[in-house]
């Protein structure tokens, strides 16, 4: 099956790509959705993760405190390291279960960390969803109520975009309204259809 791999930097827009790619009857699987089964409460990966940075991390229902341990992983590499190499491999697999369980005629996995986690390997093509810096920030800003410090750090912490863009196949500019998005989607759907017709011959 023809697998296409979305990824893009922090408030450019992959929801709303995802969205219309699943509008259009494309299965996609979401590796965010994926990072936060493997921590759910219960899961072996969350009582390491506790035992490693303690309770503090945990929300009174037992569940992981996100934001909790965003702060102390975007501020110590070391840290972040160490939960990448427990929870990459996890997140891999849950993944993988989730393409080979797909229906549409190609399908879409969806990941911020495409590139970083080696995740590029699991994709036949890679589509960056590209968005100015400052756009990124005013977006995510309303979006999560954070300041713009914070999201300029974590953006500082991604991949930097001319070198995400490097790995693109394809590109979506979202720096306009939906209608033209729409428009992007609509013609890149057309072509996977197509592509996926040739994987299949």
């Amino acid at each position: 099956m023809l697998i296409i791999g979305i990824t893009g930097g922090i408030g450019s827009g992959k929801t709303a790509v995802t969205d219309e790619f699943s509008r259009l009857g494309i299965c996609v699987i979401d590796a965010d959705i994926a990072a936060r089964t493997v921590v759910e409460a219960g899961q072996p990966a969350l009582q390491e993760i506790s035992q490693r940075f303690g309770k503090s991390i945990l929300l009174e229902s037992g569940e992981l405190n996100r934001a909790a341990l965003r702060e102390i992983v975007f501020s110590d590499p070391q840290q972040r390291s160490w939960l990448e190499q427990l929870t990459h491999p996890l997140i891999r697999q849950e993944i993988t279960t989730g393409l080979k369980q797909a229906t549409s005629p190609y399908a879409i996995l969806a990941s911020p960390l495409l590139i970083e986690s080696k995740q590029q390997q699991l994709v036949n093509r890679t589509l960056v969803v590209d968005t100015p810096e400052e756009l990124q920030i005013s977006r995510t800003v309303k979006r999560d109520n954070n300041n713009p410090d914070q999201i300029k750090s974590i953006i500082s912490a991604q991949l930097p975009r001319d070198i995400r863009l490097e790995h693109a196949d394809d590109v979506i500019l979202n720096d306009q309204g939906l209608d033209y998005l729409q428009q992007q989607v609509k013609t890149l759907h057309n072509r996977y259809l197509e592509l996926s017709l040739q994987n299949e011959s």
